[in-house]
C-alpha cells in the first residue's frame, strides 16, 4: 500500500510531526496570508509545517514539479464581491522557503528528466513519507 491509498489529511499531519526537528518556521509566517484568494490568517499556529509536509507529499507524488505547479496546486477561488470569483494562486514565498528548506534536509532534490525539470524526492525523503503514511 502506497502513499497513494493513504488518508492524506491524517498522513499529512503526520509527516508534519516528523519535519518539526527539520523545518524551521519563518519569523514572518505568523503574519501572512496563504495567497491572494484567502481573507484571513490561517487558524492554525503550525500551519507552515503542515504546508511543508502537503509540499513533501506532492513532489512525491507528481515527480518533477517547480513552483509554478505547487503554486497552481495550493491556489483557491478569490471571492470579488459582485464580480465572479476567479482562481489565484498561491503564495510563491511560502512555497519556495519551504522547498529550500526541504532541500537543505536532503529530502528534495533538484534533477531534469528529459524536457522537465523540477523537484524530486530523494530516497531519504521516500523512506520518510512512506513511514508516516496513514492507511
Amino acid at each position: 500500500m502506497a502513499v497513494f491509498d493513504g488518508k492524506t489529511n491524517e498522513t499529512i499531519d503526520k509527516i508534519a510531526e516528523a519535519l518539526k526537528p527539520v523545518v524551521k518556521i519563518p519569523e514572518w509566517a505568523h503574519f501572512i496570508k496563504t495567497g491572494p484568494g484567502k481573507e484571513r490568517l490561517p487558524d492554525d499556529p503550525e500551519w507552515y509545517l503542515k504546508r511543508t509536509a502537503a509540499i513533501l507529499r506532492t513532489v512525491y507524488i507528481r515527480g518533477p514539479v517547480g513552483v509554478a505547479k505547487l503554486r497552481v496546486k495550493f491556489g483557491n477561488k478569490k471571492n470579488r464581491g459582485h464580480k465572479p470569483g476567479r482562481f489565484t494562486p498561491a503564495g510563491g514565498k511560502i512555497i519556495r522557503t519551504a522547498l529550500q528548506q526541504l532541500e537543505k534536509a536532503q529530502l528534495i532534490e533538484f534533477k531534469k528528466i528529459d524536457n522537465h525539470s523540477g523537484r524530486i524526492v530523494t530516497a531519504k525523503g521516500r523512506s520518510l513519507v512512506d513511514k508516516n503514511t496513514v492507511r
